[in-house]
């Protein structure tokens, strides 16, 4: 339970960044909630609506918010034998399988306590990753030029404050380098939105030059 609370208070709060980010970039209160509401996955989120901002188009700028939330896809895989919840409730559990209920729920020592942690933290995050999304539309909208107050820049620096954490090896840092160099390199080339899907070939290149040198 504190466990579980912890990151879902922490991460929970942060949806008000997003929208602040979603209204500044051009994103109506309503197309924001419903995003919380049914996408549900911050990465994502704040893919699209990054890319929406840069003036990317919105089949590119969905498909890389797709690209990233296949993530989630694996970690139900391993979820479905730990948590081994009833059939009929699998859809609704499956809404709330993002890295925050993952961590938790891996983390714990049995299947009690996974399924315990795995709920908590999904019904706190969602509850108030949806509030706080509605709140961060609302703000950005009452003091109106988002750039003027430099809250443009929330969303992004949720976003690297998030990830940095997990860049623990020499690996997974060189991934991250050569994404970056990959995405701004390519920025002035590329349509909005195409950048972030050629960076995301810096893992599988990483990963063959280790395989390489062994």
């Amino acid at each position: 339970m504190r466990d579980a609370l912890g990151v879902g208070v922490a991460v929970g709060l942060s949806g008000f960044a997003f929208g602040v980010t979603a209204a500044g970039s051009g994103v109506s209160a309503l197309q924001a909630c419903v995003l919380s509401l049914l996408v549900f996955t911050g990465a994502s989120q704040f893919a699209l609506v990054g890319a929406l901002a840069a003036g990317g188009n919105p089949f590119t700028a969905a498909a890389g918010a797709f690209f990233l939330g296949t993530r989630n896809a694996f970690y139900g895989l391993r979820l479905s034998q730990l948590l081994a919840v009833p059939r009929a409730v699998r859809p609704l559990a499956a809404h709330w399988v993002i890295d925050e209920t993952a961590a938790v729920a891996l983390a714990q020592p049995d299947r009690r306590s996974a399924r315990l942690g795995f709920t908590v933290t999904g019904l706190t995050l969602y509850v108030l990753w949806n509030l706080t999304t509605l709140l961060g539309v609302l703000g950005a909208e009452a003091i109106g030029d988002t750039a003027a107050w430099g809250l443009d820049a929330a969303g992004p620096a949720v976003f690297l404050a998030l990830l940095a954490p997990m860049l623990r090896t020499g690996t997974e840092r060189a991934v991250a380098v050569l994404a970056v160099v990959l995405g701004l390199g390519l920025l002035p080339v590329l349509p909005a939105g195409l950048p972030v899907l050629v960076a995301a070939l810096a893992a599988p290149a990483i990963l063959w030059l280790k395989g390489r040198r062994k």
